[in-house]
């Protein structure tokens, strides 16, 4: 079959790679009806994070069950199903806290399992799925082509944005601002949205991003950065500041924009893949009892609560999909994701 591996910075290729098959009795094959590139993909394809040898890369996929283990009991061949940007087992403790991207016996696509066994990158014509039953969810029905971007975001960025805004306690009526307007950030704002905020600021530069923001419900957009961006936000709100700000960018940059705009008590809900130096202003946050709270999104446990409304239509988050590009041609999605031609691009097999 084909998959895609990263060899180095600015080196992806698409490339033969052995079938996978069960290894373990938990295991299940899945064959992948759409997968996309993550911002966090580009960290290695800029060489941010280093490449020591060839491997396998991407983290969210949907796609149709081919194969299951003797023990998996909650998932079918046929079914349709999403899997999240991890794999887990989703009854340990750390599970069961709700932390399910933490999971004792859990761990990440395209790594090396707890047992030494390869596991699959997302982007291929097929995955094998360990803890199969803890991982993946099925829809009812195999959907239609329509709807299987809105699905796909379910696998990582509604569910990272969705993060972002329970992690800063948005609540009906709640005042927000959104540092970052990628597919997370714009997420964010839906799931802001979605939590009955009574303002939503997207902090964007890009018409484009900007059109799907007031879309996905902001109400405001700025376009100032630095001190400049802290006094508009602030300017916007009674001169304070937003009672919740979302950082989803993972820069020193974007968290410092995030703290000072928050008004005094407020929180900041982070989950940007940290890159380029983030740091905590402790006396800042101290003066101002500004809280920040987040971390790597446990999407997982978000799947069954966002899904029916993404089902039924009511959230339409597929929307940050601008480019959709078939898997022999991976390396111009990335290219097209890392000079910004792209917001986010969808592979089909």
């Amino acid at each position: 079959m084909k998959a895609t591996l990263i060899h180095g910075a600015r080196d992806i290729r698409l490339e033969e790679v052995d079938d996978p098959r069960p290894r373990a009795e938990t295991d299940a094959v899945v064959r992948v009806v759409a997968a996309c590139v993550c911002g966090s993909d580009l960290w290695p394809y800029r060489g941010i994070t280093p490449t020591s040898e060839p491997h396998r890369i991407g983290h969210e996929f949907v796609g149709i069950v081919e194969e299951v283990g003797s023990a998996v009991a909650n998932v079918h061949v046929g079914d349709f199903v999403i899997a999240p940007f991890y794999y887990c087992d989703n009854t340990c403790i750390n599970c069961r806290n709700g932390v399910t991207t933490s999971c004792l016996n859990g761990g990440w696509w395209g790594s090396d399992d707890r047992n030494g066994e390869f596991v699959d990158g997302a982007q291929g014509e097929r995955v094998r799925v360990p803890l199969a039953d803890g991982t993946l969810v099925a829809a009812p029905d195999v959907p239609d082509a329509a709807l299987i971007p809105h699905l796909l975001t379910l696998a990582d960025v509604m569910g990272t944005g969705h993060h972002a805004a329970v992690s800063a306690g948005v609540t009906n009526g709640s005042t927000v601002a959104v540092v970052g307007d990628g597919a997370v950030g714009l997420c964010a704002i839906l799931a802001a949205h979605r939590l009955g905020a009574s303002r939503i600021v997207a902090m964007s530069r890009h018409a484009d991003r900007q059109a799907i923001a007031r879309e996905f419900g902001a109400t405001d957009i700025v376009e100032e950065r630095g001190d400049d961006g802290v006094a508009r936000v602030k300017e916007l709100f009674d001169g304070i500041g937003a009672d919740c700000v979302l950082e989803c960018v993972g820069t020193k940059e974007s968290m410092d924009q995030a703290i000072r705009s928050a008004r005094p008590g407020g929180m900041v809900g982070y989950v940007g893949v940290p890159a380029g130096g983030p740091e905590l202003p402790i006396r800042t946050l101290f003066n101002n009892n500004v809280g920040v709270r987040g971390g790597v999104a446990p999407v997982r446990g978000y799947v069954e609560e966002l899904l029916p409304e993404v089902l039924s239509g009511a959230i339409r988050p597929g929307r940050v999909f601008d480019l959709e590009l078939p898997l022999a041609e991976v390396a111009d999605a990335y290219s097209a994701m890392d000079e910004r031609r792209a917001t986010k691009v969808l592979l089909r097999p």
